[in-house]
């Protein structure tokens, strides 16, 4: 059999609240039944800080900056790599594009309350992870030949 490379999905959200906490939300034509973090798919040779930047803006119309990584996910069905990020608020008002998202919105999520918005059991554990993380997952972005760093993100807690 011949070698070949695996073939994966690279996806990114992000978990971003608002001044009065609540958090940004979205709902899919595709997963209708549940709101989740906007985000989208990694395209060949984007930074994944870029990435979550320009999807959350497509989807939702509202500018983000990445603070860190609240964790890496896994679907072995689908092949999807799943990272989240927490980001800030940076400006903006929401509107959508009606060909990928149905709705959006800023809405107070609890621990207590989570079910009644995120109905997938697998992304309400991602978002439960990035509403309690303590320590960020360092992300680094670099070029090679010649090896330059090009960013890099440890999380600042005063900034989100």
């Amino acid at each position: 059999m011949k070698n070949e490379h695996p073939k994966h999905i690279i996806a990114v959200s992000a978990y971003v609240t608002n001044e009065n906490g609540e958090l940004l939300l979205v709902k899919t034509h595709s997963r209708s039944d549940t709101w989740e973090c906007p985000g989208g798919q990694v395209e060949m040779g984007e930074p994944l800080d870029e990435v979550v930047c320009r999807e959350v803006l497509e989807e939702t119309g509202i500018v983000i900056r990445p603070i860190g990584i609240t964790g890496i996910y896994y679907n072995t069905t689908s092949y999807i790599l799943s990272v989240v990020f927490k980001a800030a608020y940076v400006s903006g008002k929401i509107k959508i594009q009606p060909e990928e998202i149905r709705e959006a919105r800023f809405i107070k999520v609890k621990e207590s309350n989570i079910e009644e918005y995120i109905t997938r059991p697998h992304m309400r554990s991602r978002t439960i992870d990035a509403m309690n993380v303590k320590n960020f997952i360092p992300y680094e972005t670099w070029e090679v030949e010649p090896y330059q760093l090009t960013g890099r993100l440890e999380g600042d807690w005063n900034e989100g």
